[in-house]
């Protein structure tokens, strides 16, 4: 094998210039080192408006705090928690008890953020003018348009997409109610409407405000004091039929040992339920405001045929 050496010549004006690594080192902006004397805190901020509070009364807020440097406004939310009464006209009492337990209805919300009214910001105790009369609500929908769907699948509990409620899914804005508690609560009573008392958590995300769509980091010491004022949008609510073959199936697959222990009939009327379920028992397929009409299911039973045992499913599906 033949090697040849060579001798490159670097010219005196080269011999002091810096490689591209150390180059590009100069221009990259090195982590921020902890050297113990810094760290971060999470604080909740109580309202300054009187709380509990009605939903058509203003809710104020200060989104800085004078014992941070800096708040992490793409990180911070607002937590709200709600009472309020459900009313239904339907006692949902013709339904076979195999069926309850494994059948849904969502009442929840499509954003969290929807629930802001309206909204104003204060700036060291001015208003700020590009804030007057905006409108979560209104935003929410251009917003939504252009937001991609993965970045709502993966803010969890803020967002509720359709697809995903009616196939159960758990991260999504507000509550599951099975037929069973509902039937439950409202069997005692006598005059409709009937009420049912439930409660909701709800946390909305800074950034998804359109106001802070574009904040990351707001430096307190410098900009001082930030604030928002609000009222609540009870008709930001929804509600919805979960799919009952997703709900059924996710119930026998949860509680299959439970349901194995009871004995030979809820296991009878749950195979019949998926051996019969028909595409003609046909419910509204889509979120309903609450204060407004949709067709829900409204009773699931097996009703005997023959003295000999055979069964047919039969469903309800009624104005709710």
């Amino acid at each position: 094998m033949n090697r040849q050496f060579m001798k490159i010549h670097i010219p005196k004006s080269q011999e002091n210039l810096q490689t591209i690594e150390n180059l590009l080192k100069t221009f990259v902006i090195q982590p921020f080192q902890n050297d113990g004397e810094h760290h971060f805190s999470i604080k909740e901020i109580k309202p300054e408006s009187l709380m509990p509070s009605l939903f058509d009364k203003e809710v104020i807020i200060s989104l800085s705090d004078s014992d941070h440097d800096v708040t992490q406004m793409q990180n911070s939310f607002i937590t709200l928690e709600f009472k309020m009464n459900l009313l239904f006209d339907n006692k949902f009492d013709q339904f076979t008890e195999s069926y309850k337990a494994g059948t849904f209805i969502f009442i929840g919300l499509k954003n969290s953020a929807e629930l802001i009214k309206q909204y104003v910001l204060y700036h060291r105790g001015k208003t700020i003018d590009g804030s007057l009369q905006n409108d979560a609500t209104t935003e929410l929908f251009f917003y939504n348009t252009i937001k991609p769907k993965s970045e709502k699948n993966s803010n969890r509990l803020v967002h509720s997409l359709y697809e995903n409620v009616r196939k159960d899914d758990i991260f999504c804005c507000s509550r599951y109610f099975n037929i069973k508690e509902i039937s439950e609560v409202l069997a005692p009573q006598t005059s409709s409407p009937y009420a049912m008392p439930v409660g909701f958590t709800v946390s909305i995300p800074l950034d998804d405000l359109l106001i802070f769509s574009a904040f990351s980091e707001y430096p307190n010491s410098l900009f001082d004091d930030l604030k928002i004022k609000f009222k609540i949008n009870p008709s930001a609510f929804v509600f919805c039929q979960v799919d009952p073959v997703m709900s059924m199936a996710k119930y026998y697959a949860i509680n299959k040992d439970e349901l194995l222990s009871s004995g030979q009939d809820k296991l009878k009327d749950i195979d019949l339920f998926f051996r019969n379920w028909s595409l003609t028992f046909q419910y509204t397929n889509m979120y309903t405001q609450i204060g407004c009409t949709a067709d829900l299911i409204t009773g699931i039973r097996a009703e005997e045929l023959t003295p000999s045992g055979l069964k047919n499913l039969v469903c309800d599906i009624k104005p709710v």
